[in-house]
């Protein structure tokens, strides 16, 4: 068994360790379409569970990141689901690039991976762009 501090999901344990410099894996809420040809990794259980909070944190605290893509309708649509994910790229000291939904769902298209949480929230979306260790 791998030992680590984040995850035991053997599906998403694999992604992540074969992301490589700016790959991308995509933090999705229960809604995002996922594109047939990228892998689905899937842990929505029940609307609400698990949460893209709980995910996110799961996936940052096994991953390097270097670049966050939200969909700028979330500050709007979703204010306090945007600050909880602004302030751990904050604490991480990445800048939040925000593009329009429509180009979001377009670039999903060449992500490594899609991790689907439970969450409702609109436009609880993130690509993470993987960073390097050394």
């Amino acid at each position: 068994m791998r030992k680590n501090n984040g995850t035991l999901n053997p599906a998403l344990s694999r992604v992540i360790s074969e992301t490589g410099h700016t790959d991308e894996i995509v933090i999705t809420d229960a809604g995002l379409p996922i594109p047939a040809s990228v892998e689905r990794i899937d842990f929505a259980l029940k609307p609400g569970t698990p949460g893209f909070l709980e995910v996110l944190d799961v996936v940052l605290n096994e991953m390097e990141v270097e670049g966050v893509v939200l969909a700028r309708e979330v500050q709007d649509q979703s204010p306090a689901m945007f600050s909880e994910i602004k302030s751990r790229f904050d604490e991480l000291g990445i800048a939040l690039q925000l593009i329009p939904h429509t180009e979001f769902k377009e670039r999903t298209k060449g992500a490594r991976a899609a991790v689907r949480s439970g969450e409702t929230t609109s436009y609880a979306n993130v690509i993470l762009q993987a960073g390097v260790v050394y």
